[in-house]
């Protein structure tokens, strides 16, 4: 069974169509299965902000279907429907930036918000236009985000994994002789969890098990919001993937005791700048520098969405600073004398940490494109020419 984090539905069988969106509530995985419903644009913006649904696709997508149930409701009190088309295009333009504010790096967030706002702005001008066939058209163009979003990840791992198989020492000898082992390292949470499924890094390594390619997987904790340890790995152990967690601090000697063997790390990404800078999960940076030096492809797979072309490189990408309660403190299920889990009662939060202590938190690094081999996208795989990214193809025609 695939993993759903967002569930979204739309009654058309009455006068007036309405929808209803459901997420699951990350904050308690892997030990609790738990959705709870979004209804209004403020629900999207606090459950993106506590993190309760995170992963630039998924942020993408659950505020936009935020918006489309929230318009969807006759008798919402948060919003009502203006009496003309150029207000309803307002005001779902006004909603949509409010939304945007909720994750300042991720740029598929800003990209949904632009492509959204110019669906109601073209829907508003078209003849016999109503405030209703606004909504409509909206409500469309964010259930077809939805879809087309899983199609993308399939498509981003049929690349990755190719490329993988072709481009790395342990793809061309297991695909010589399948005795040989390949293994890929993966950072943070890229998978169903982070997208509306399948995933992107997370979908290149359920690419290549399917391709009978991948023999084993290994994700690092990602603290201090551990996605890596809670997120990832549930994912991993969902759908039987042979996987190894590791601390964070362990990758340096993974990759110099598997060697070859370690066909790659492969990494999500927040933002791609035109230039190939990535901002992604704190930790991403260093592994790109480990990496390179111990002869591992770093590879950074990410739907097109992702690569703002209008920020030329690293310097620009704005860096969220979080709450010092992360690194401070860590929280999780009771265990019982006998080492069972708890799951009825209330998590506990312990301090691990010396009170007063300063803490910098930033969410996300920088790496640098000098150290990226490859970019995934559902185009394709874009390496480097003379040292350089050039993405504009990706995007002649579209």
């Amino acid at each position: 069974m695939v993993l759903e984090a967002i569930r979204f539905a739309r009654r058309k069988d009455s006068r007036e169509p309405s929808a209803s969106l459901e997420i699951l509530d990350q904050l308690l995985l892997p030990h609790r299965t738990s959705y709870f419903r979004i209804s209004t644009c403020e629900d999207a913006h606090h459950a993106i902000k506590q993190m309760q649904v995170r992963g630039a696709p998924a942020i993408a997508i659950v505020a936009a279907l935020a918006l489309a149930t929230e318009l969807t409701q006759a008798d919402s009190e948060s919003v009502q429907i203006p009496d003309s088309v150029e207000r309803t295009a307002d005001l779902i333009g006004t909603r949509l930036d409010y939304l945007k504010t909720s994750r300042p790096t991720a740029v598929n967030l800003s990209d949904a918000v632009g492509k959204l706002k110019k669906v109601a702005d073209q829907a508003a001008t078209a003849a016999n236009a109503t405030p209703a066939s606004v909504v409509e058209a909206y409500v469309n163009a964010a259930e077809r985000m939805l879809v087309d979003d899983v199609s993308d990840n399939k498509a981003i791992g049929e690349h990755g994994a190719a490329w993988i198989e072709h481009n790395t020492t342990a793809g061309v000898q297991r695909s010589k002789d399948p005795k040989q082992g390949l293994q890929v390292l993966t950072h943070c949470n890229t998978g169903s969890l982070a997208t509306a499924g399948y995933g992107t890094a997370l979908g290149v390594i359920r690419s290549l098990r399917s391709r009978d390619m991948l023999t084993h997987a290994y994700c690092s904790e990602t603290r201090p919001y551990n996605q890596g340890s809670r997120l990832t790995a549930y994912e991993l152990v969902h759908d039987q993937i042979p996987a190894t967690l590791i601390t964070d601090s362990m990758a340096a000697s993974l990759l110099a005791r598997e060697g070859t063997s370690l066909a790659a790390i492969v990494v999500g990404a927040d933002r791609v700048a035109a230039n190939g800078d990535t901002a992604n999960k704190i930790g991403t940076y260093s592994l790109a520098v480990l990496a390179r030096h111990h002869g591992v492809k770093f590879l950074v797979a990410a739907p097109r969405t992702t690569i703002d072309l209008s920020t030329p490189s690293g310097d620009q990408i704005v860096i969220e600073q979080r709450a010092a309660d992360e690194v401070t403190k860590i929280k999780g299920p009771r265990i019982s004398a006998v080492g069972q889990i708890l799951i009825d009662e209330e998590p506990a939060t312990i301090n691990v940490a010396a009170t007063g202590i300063d803490v910098w938190n930033p969410a996300f690094d920088i790496t640098p494109a000098a150290l990226i081999d490859g970019v995934i996208t559902e185009c394709g795989v874009v390496e480097k020419s003379d040292g350089r990214f050039d993405f504009q193809s990706l995007f002649t025609g579209h």
